[in-house]
């Protein structure tokens, strides 16, 4: 069985869809299509098996052959899926005049993100100018322990949850100042729910200072957060107040904006 594709088998899953899904990951990790030999050795199951599941998916577009060579890719169905997601992502059209406004402000980096099984979704960024890089790009994802996206939105998180995104993403050290222990993080978590905004202060970057605020719906449920990056000479003092002043007024904003999109 493939290292990187092990087919988990924990009760609460259903291994047929478990499989599926896991097939779908394969072809897609394959830019020319994949032959059912090759699909049935790097998910480590007998071919019946493996043609039984693409058979399935294939009947439902969610993947299609080739009548020339009889590989498998990704179908049409996920394109439109995608594509009706993509709809569905107007958050990006409401932060984007927020995001622009902080970095004429301050011209320093800025991030909307949201959490993706236990870790922070990079869905905007937008940088001025700048000698600083930032390890992040629109689609990654980056731990939530250490970064100001991710513990203003582990802030909203009930304990059990918090609990077991702990339990599988871990909280590894990536300087000196990162938080790893749990009895810590929730004291700190604490302090962002009272306070409204996070920082994560060279916790995962060394010299890097970030600030983050939540974005909620009209049920006041925290989706997504906001955050502006820079260096830690340029964020601090008065201008760091400044900063975490206007990224509450922003992501308030945002807040708005998506709590009345629709009726």
């Amino acid at each position: 069985m493939s290292d990187n594709k092990e087919i988990k088998t924990k009760s609460s899953k259903v291994q047929s869809v478990d499989r599926a899904l896991a097939l779908v990951d394969i072809i897609a990790a394959s830019e020319d299509g994949l032959s059912l030999a090759q699909i049935s050795t790097s998910i480590g199951l007998p071919k019946s098996t493996v043609f039984g599941l693409l058979s399935t998916l294939r009947d439902y577009n969610y993947v299609q052959q080739s009548p020339e060579d009889g590989r498998y890719q990704l179908g049409i169905k996920l394109f439109e899926l995608g594509t009706q997601v993509a709809r569905t992502w107007d958050i990006r059209d409401a932060a984007k005049p927020v995001l622009r406004r902080l970095i004429n402000e301050f011209s320093e980096t800025v991030h909307l993100g949201a959490e993706d099984n236990g870790e922070v979704l990079y869905i905007e960024k937008m940088s001025p100018e700048s000698i600083v890089s930032i390890v992040s790009e629109v689609g990654i994802r980056l731990p939530m322990h250490c970064s100001a996206l991710g513990k203003v939105l582990l802030a909203s998180k009930s304990k059990s949850e918090l609990k077991r995104i702990i339990g599988l993403r871990g909280l590894p050290a990536f300087t000196h100042k990162t938080i790893t222990t749990q009895a810590k993080l929730e004291k700190e978590l604490v302090q962002i729910r009272e306070q409204g905004y996070a920082i994560d202060d060279g916790e995962i970057m060394e010299n890097l200072r970030c600030v983050a605020a939540p974005i909620k719906d009209s049920y006041g449920i925290t989706k997504y957060a906001i955050s502006i990056s820079g260096p830690l000479r340029d964020m601090h003092g008065k201008r760091l107040e400044n900063i975490i002043s206007e990224i509450q007024k922003g992501a308030e904003e945002i807040s708005h904006s998506i709590a009345n999109a629709r009726p």
